[in-house]
């Protein structure tokens, strides 16, 4: 049976995927400071890459070796620091509460898995630590995305899935630019986007005792 890694050894390695990083990542995490990220389903790393140029210590998870390998190739080129973890997001357990933003991009396991994903995303956050989730909206239904129609998002699905603990900021349904390869014509897709926070340890700003994470 062909794992999830070697189907995205084959796809990452059969043609040449978008460096750019998502442009509302761009602008929702820009004004940041620097910090620890974690990104799932990370691939050949857009989003850290452009993360790790800007000082963010980024740690990238994913079940294909072939497209780790790529964010690390293109890491030396940039000059960055990244740490790499090849693992199925779907089972790989995060220890601890250590990372102040954490991506969840484009990974569409279902509404359960989802739920159960964001979950512990959520707890791998320090207070104050943010969660940026897209993904395709069922409006791309057999145009991009997922087959599986309940695979895709729509803001209520998102809404559902997302834990109760966090603040969130935005949830809305956008449209972005396509960008598929080099010979991809240029189109739109219709994608939900989340960008919650984990409160900060106290009004007051008490110092957090989560291992791993830095005084606020």
């Amino acid at each position: 049976m062909t794992t999830p890694g070697e189907i995205w050894d084959l796809r990452f390695a059969e043609r040449q995927w978008p460096a750019d990083p998502d442009a509302y990542l761009l602008e929702l995490a820009d004004p940041l400071p620097a910090g620890r990220g974690l990104d799932l389903g990370a691939g050949p790393g857009r989003n850290s890459l452009w993360l790790a140029a800007r000082g963010w210590d980024m740690t990238l998870v994913d079940a294909s070796r072939v497209g780790l390998d790529q964010a690390e190739a293109a890491a030396r080129i940039l000059g960055a620091a990244i740490t790499t973890v090849q693992a199925d997001v779907s089972s790989w357990q995060i220890e601890g509460s250590a990372f102040d933003l954490v991506i969840v991009a484009n990974l569409h396991p279902g509404p359960d898995a989802m739920a159960a994903l964001l979950a512990r995303s959520a707890r791998a956050l320090c207070p104050g630590g943010h969660l940026y989730v897209v993904g395709h909206h069922l409006d791309n239904l057999g145009r991009h995305g997922p087959s599986d129609p309940d695979r895709l998002l729509t803001v209520e699905r998102l809404r559902a899935a997302l834990p109760s603990n966090l603040d969130v900021e935005v949830l809305e349904k956008r449209e972005r630019n396509v960008d598929h390869g080099a010979t991809a014509q240029p189109a739109k897709d219709t994608v939900v986007l989340a960008w919650a926070a984990r409160p900060p340890a106290g009004a007051e700003g008490r110092v957090s005792q989560d291992p791993g994470c830095p005084p606020r």
